[in-house]
């Protein structure tokens, strides 16, 4: 029921029909809330035909809120599903307490979905492991307490299930180095020590290619990125190989680090977050098919491409056109006006959407040749230390997106719109949203076919 690790990447030779794009470090607006998914340090489960992304809320910073899970049947398209485990007035799940890197197995016995986290102190000071368990995969959680697993520290956690069903626990312990730990046949206890590096790799993820374990992680450096690195080996009690990089050397894994690995029906797909420490709610995600050949994993970066979930293939992302907002073919009206952005790609912006005039940004002639629900890619800057939203209208149907804060107008970012165009003509429109401002819009990348 879980969604599968077992098998090497799928590539795709040609463009997948589909133009439902992967944009990594993007504001994702969640259905449900309008809000950026807030999925922070989980990964996905597969169940019955739906994808349930499993995370951290961080939307009102570091201390824990809620343990979140969203569905999707395309990985690009998220809903607001349920808060698994949600904020209590004491104990592990109290006020200002650390509740990080929820991961779930699920246990054919008990037929219980059970998940693992790292809870600890705001001060780092307990390094404990926390269980939860629940009868559905996005339903409410029942916590059962925590543990230092046979004594040790336990905080950076992933979780791991065996072709042949045994579970366990990876846990960076600080004083000993990274741990893999045996779980009760139940999972909800850990049993005894299978393997432990002595090298401090936190992040933890397996993925297993054929007979080959490859174990993922990140170096030691708080939430800056650094170069992650993987390990292998045909046993999880070792040996295993030298710890070796396996995105560029010095791109610091594309400014991300590891959460988990995950298999979509063939493909491998690395899943990484892009923390921003000052304000961990705008921290984005990192999703990146990863080449696995024999012992050798290999990623490389990409602004943007498409997922087949269904055929279990990837291509590249699609060529685009990139209509510039500020272009005169383009309509402002009620005071959007046109605003110096030294960052953006004709140094303007269009400024003053929503607020309290009402402003608008229309593109009245966006040409695509794309038919049905296809992936938009919005630059824009939002000069606010809080999300920004904008009422969208694509051909006379409306959705909010959500913008999180960007530097200034030095470095816009990307907002991901998911609608559905006609052949032809479209036409797109921004407003504001309850009476806000909308972001400043520089341009859209659109999908020519």
């Amino acid at each position: 029921m879980l969604l599968s690790i077992l098998s090497t990447l799928a590539l795709a030779g040609n463009l997948v029909e589909a133009s439902l794009q992967i944009i990594s470090g993007a504001t994702w607006t969640a259905a449900g809330t309008n809000q950026h998914v807030q999925a922070h340090g989980g990964g996905i489960n597969y169940v019955n035909g739906v994808y349930y992304l499993i995370g951290e809320n961080k939307l009102n910073g570091s201390a824990f809120q809620s343990i979140n899970c969203y569905s999707s049947t395309d990985l690009v398209s998220w809903t607001f599903v349920n808060q698994l485990l949600t904020l209590q007035t004491s104990g592990d799940l109290g006020p200002s307490r650390v509740v990080e890197r929820p991961h779930v197995i699920y246990n054919d016995a008990s037929r219980q979905y059970v998940m693992w986290l790292h809870i600890d102190s705001s001060s780092y000071g307990e390094a404990k492991a926390g269980v939860a368990t629940s009868s559905s995969i996005c339903g409410s959680y029942t916590y059962r307490g925590s543990s230092q697993p046979l004594g040790f520290q336990s905080r950076d956690i992933g979780l791991y299930k065996d072709t042949d069903g045994i579970g366990y626990l990876l846990t960076e312990d600080r004083a000993n180095g990274l741990r893999i730990d045996k779980l009760s046949s139940d999972y909800l206890t850990v049993e005894s020590a299978t393997y432990v590096w002595a090298e401090k790799i936190e992040s933890p993820a397996i993925y297993k290619s054929g007979s080959t374990y490859f174990m993922f992680g990140s170096h030691l450096t708080g939430w800056n990125p650094n170069d992650n690195v993987y390990s292998t080996a045909t046993s999880l009690s070792g040996p295993w190989s030298a710890w070796q990089n396996f995105a560029d050397t010095g791109s610091n894994t594309y400014t991300s680090q590891t959460t988990f690995i995950a298999n979509i029906n063939g493909v491998v797909m690395y899943m990484g977050d892009r923390w921003i420490s000052t304000d961990l709610s705008s921290s984005s995600y990192v999703w990146l098919p990863l080449t696995i050949s024999g012992t050798t994993a290999s990623l490389t970066n990409r602004v943007n491409w498409v997922l087949d979930a269904q055929a279990g293939t990837w291509a590249t992302g699609p060529t685009e056109t990139t209509p510039e907002a500020e272009s005169s073919t383009q309509v402002r009206a009620n005071g959007a006006i046109l605003v110096s952005c030294s960052g953006c790609s004709g140094a303007s912006e269009v400024g003053w959407i929503g607020c309290s005039n009402g402003g608008t940004l229309t593109f009245p002639s966006v040409s695509s040749t794309a038919s049905g629900k296809t992936t938009i890619r919005v630059h824009y800057t939002n000069g606010d230390l809080t999300q920004r939203y904008a009422n969208v209208i694509v051909n006379g149907v409306s959705q909010v997106l959500a913008f999180v804060p960007t530097d200034g107008d030095r470095t816009p970012k990307t907002s991901v719109l998911t609608t559905t165009l006609i052949s032809g003509t479209n036409t797109i429109r921004f407003e504001g949203y309850n009476g806000g401002c909308a972001p400043n819009v520089d341009r859209l990348m659109v999908p020519v076919s």
